[in-house]
């Protein structure tokens, strides 16, 4: 009799792979590049955390309750596809927001760009002013520093996304606009309000690289109503034009709440897959005790995420000129995300969902979210992963933002994120000996180490490729750091209780920490800049790191099991028909700890 196909456990593996590898592919053409989209849209800082504070906070909440709809009801093939299916045609919704500024700004073949399709960075102090200003009075009329009176000139102090910028001639690098977007920006805006919005370019020489821009709000708050020097009622009683900048305004408005809906639906027909294609395969090689096996699937997605994040930047490098003639750039990387997510759909079809499967108890999470509230260990684990999560997401967000600005193309983002991904691969064989020397406490805490050294040096950039040596540190603070995370949750998880604990670690607990990290986040860039949030971020991680090894040596440690002792028990003290049942433990626990 032939054997059942659902238990061909080498076809089920290789499928396994090639879903993993697909979906990394996948999930690098968007993600790493979502926040500067959002940009290119025409969005500030704060409305840009706000969106990807949406997105974490719907797949922490979201992606649990489907995977336990998808089980309950033995839907799991259906939402899988379903779940891709409905993807492909969401994601292409964030192509059909409209910018608030039609003209292509991010367009480096535009037929003024062509000679200069790479745009550099301004050296410190050559930034081009734009002056706001009444034809009725010059800008010089005021002192610096003080207030400006309705009618007269305001070199403000925000950039076009909304970011604080030095005076001129402080040398103090803006951390606004990509270089050439704001100017181009800009002069588009001056066509439409050109009584109003007037470049002043004397002295400075006029270069298409240009990314530190003076200006009094030029990009206005996204709602009305402020009261800052930059708020519409201000712009409208200075300039006299108040009619033209409420049509900015309301295009601005339009744009956050069409990206807000768009992502919304986006996330919430995505954010399932991956837990359910996780508990799906877990659960088929568990009924044949191969879930061994299944540790090492992983490494596939990081493949296939390192290829793809390459690849896209590529791709969007050679075709943004051929295949568009207006609109962000970035609306390549939702085609080729619609296009893979197609390629993973059909493989879906062969991914192996077990037919039957085991009673289990239902509140296994409810059982893990009380061992986390009755273990102070556990706690501290909690409030060190939220904490990670607030830090990450500053990166994830912004990042790419502050390398835009110093000059890097998408490829070179690309190969950053590639870099820290295929580090953690080479360094995945000494896992096992790492956590050996360090333990996971202290590996832990050189992973929030490496973490605070990154965000620190991210806020001294100062060139196109100088993000990537900080690079290799994701090693630790990425892949080290969550191998200990992970290793301890398993190790104070009760039985049973293991997975759904580390889902709660990875999912609730990570992503609340990146849902707050990405509000925080942008405000405090709007505020202040991106280096003063990186070096933020840098003194809250050292301050916890302090705090996290001075708690952690006072917890309560657990108990270890001295087998010797109980051996000399056990043969002295128990009975034949009971020292089966004794040494089958022993021997159970001697193979988890050895396997530990």
């Amino acid at each position: 009799m032939n054997a059942n196909p659902q238990w061909d456990i080498s076809r089920a593996l290789r499928v396994a792979r090639l879903f993993h590898l697909v979906c990394g592919v996948r999930d690098a053409c968007v993600t790493p590049f979502l926040a500067l989209y959002l940009r290119q849209l025409g969005l500030a800082a704060p409305w840009v955390g706000i969106l990807m504070a949406t997105k974490h906070l719907i797949a922490a909440l979201w992606a649990p309750f489907c995977a336990f709809l998808a089980k309950s009801y033995r839907k799991r093939r259906v939402l899988l596809m379903g779940s891709l299916l409905g993807s492909v045609g969401a994601s292409l919704l964030m192509v059909l927001v409209p910018p608030p500024d039609k003209d292509p700004a991010y367009r480096s073949c535009n037929a003024g760009d062509r000679a200069t399709p790479t745009a550099l960075p301004p050296p410190p102090g050559a930034a081009r002013t734009v002056t706001v200003a009444s034809a009725r009075q010059p800008a010089s009329r005021h002192a610096a520093g003080a207030p400006s009176p309705p009618g007269e000139s305001r070199t403000g102090t925000l950039d076009a996304s909304g970011f604080r910028t030095a005076p001129a001639g402080s040398g103090h690098q803006s951390s606004g606009r990509p270089p050439g977007y704001a100017v181009r920006s800009v002069e588009g805006l001056a066509r439409t309000t050109s009584p109003v919005l007037h470049p002043d370019t004397s002295g400075v020489k006029d270069t298409p690289g240009e990314g530190a821009l003076k200006a009094g709000r030029t990009t206005l708050p996204l709602l009305a109503g402020g009261t800052a020097p930059g708020s519409p009622a201000n712009l409208s009683a200075a300039q006299g034009n108040g009619r033209t900048l409420g049509l900015s305004l309301e295009g601005l408005r339009w744009t956050f709440f069409l990206s807000l809906g768009s992502l919304v639906f986006w996330e919430l027909l995505s954010a399932p897959l991956e837990q359910v294609a996780d508990d799906s395969l877990y659960e088929y090689l568990d009924f044949v005790d191969a879930t061994d096996r299944y540790r090492s699937l992983w490494i596939w997605r990081l493949l296939g995420m390192s290829a793809g994040v390459c690849g896209i930047a590529a791709l969007v490098a050679q075709l943004e000129c051929v295949l568009m003639t207006n609109g962000p750039r970035g609306v390549l990387h939702f085609y080729g995300y619609s296009l893979v997510s197609t390629l993973a759909l059909l493989v879906s079809i062969a991914f192996p969902v077990p037919i039957c499967r085991r009673q289990e108890p239902s509140y296994k999470t409810v059982k893990a979210l009380s061992l986390v509230g009755g273990d102070p260990r556990l706690i501290l684990l909690a409030l060190t992963v939220f904490l990670i999560g607030a830090a990450t997401s500053t990166v994830q967000n912004f990042l790419f933002w502050y390398m835009e600005d110093h000059g890097s193309s998408e490829l070179v983002m690309g190969f950053s994120v590639a870099l820290g991904l295929l580090g953690e691969i080479l360094l995945h064989p000494f896992k096992a000996m790492l956590l050996k020397k360090l333990s996971r406490v202290g590996t832990v805490g050189l992973g929030l180490g490496c973490l605070a050294a990154q965000l620190l040096y991210y806020s001294f950039l100062w060139s196109w490729w100088s993000v990537l040596p900080a690079q290799i540190l994701s090693v630790i603070s990425n892949g080290a750091l969550w191998w200990a995370v992970k290793a301890s949750v398993e190790d104070l998880a009760t039985p049973g209780t293991e997975r759904p604990l580390g889902a709660m670690f990875r999912g609730h607990i990570y992503g609340g920490g990146s849902s707050l990290g990405s509000v925080v986040g942008g405000f405090v860039a709007s505020s202040f800049s991106l280096a003063v949030l990186y070096q933020a971020c840098c003194v809250v991680l050292v301050l916890w790191l302090a705090l996290f090894l001075s708690i952690q040596p006072r917890l309560p440690q657990e108990q270890k099991i001295n087998y010797s002792k109980l051996l000399v028990m056990e043969a002295s003290d128990t009975s034949d028909s009971e020292q089966g049942t004794e040494r089958d433990w022993l021997v159970k626990a001697m193979r988890e700890e050895y396997s530990e």
